[in-house]
């Protein structure tokens, strides 16, 4: 399983470092256009909007894989250890409950219907750009199995919640 999640995890990190590269030029270039060219870039700025949403989306799947997301765990910590494992098993369930009907399921209808629809300023497919939602959704739904399995193997080694100071 440490083999998949570090397979993941570095196909996560290449991306958005790519996407975060790519967004910086295209921010630089929509400065560059307007304040000194005199003639702003509607494209830049549109696929700009698009690129922060997927690297926003493929981030936070990426944040939630490392069990990095925001976590305030006051009501867990009063639970066993055990009881903790379950809440998160418990926890990790209902996430990936999210990730099919919302992300995935939810996902593929708004890229089906946006499919024939095409961007105002680029010359391209709507479908596209929200094709991040459904892709993202894997990926959480794919952590997620690996988070569970994490959990179940390590009956009482909790990983899921960090206690305060740990890094």
């Amino acid at each position: 399983m440490n083999k998949i999640r570090n397979l993941l995890d570095k196909t996560m990190r290449i991306f958005n470092a790519a996407v975060l590269c790519v967004l910086t030029l295209l921010v630089f270039w929509q400065v560059v256009t307007r304040y000194i060219l005199g003639a702003p870039s509607t494209w830049s700025e549109e696929l700009s909007s698009y690129l922060f949403a997927w690297t926003t989306m493929f981030g936070a799947a990426y944040i939630f894989g490392k069990r990095e997301h925001m976590n305030i765990p006051i009501m867990v910590e009063r639970f066993s250890k055990k009881t903790q494992n379950r809440l998160a098993i418990l926890s990790e369930c209902l996430i990936l409950l999210f990730a099919f009907t919302i992300l995935i399921y939810g996902g593929i209808k708004i890229t089906v219907l946006t499919m024939g629809q095409t961007s105002s300023s680029l010359p391209l497919v709507m479908g596209y750009f929200y094709a991040g939602i459904p892709i993202s959704g894997i990926f959480v739904a794919v952590y997620s199995i690996l988070n569970i399995i994490d959990l179940i193997t390590r009956k009482n080694t909790l990983t899921y919640i960090k206690k305060e100071g740990e890094i």
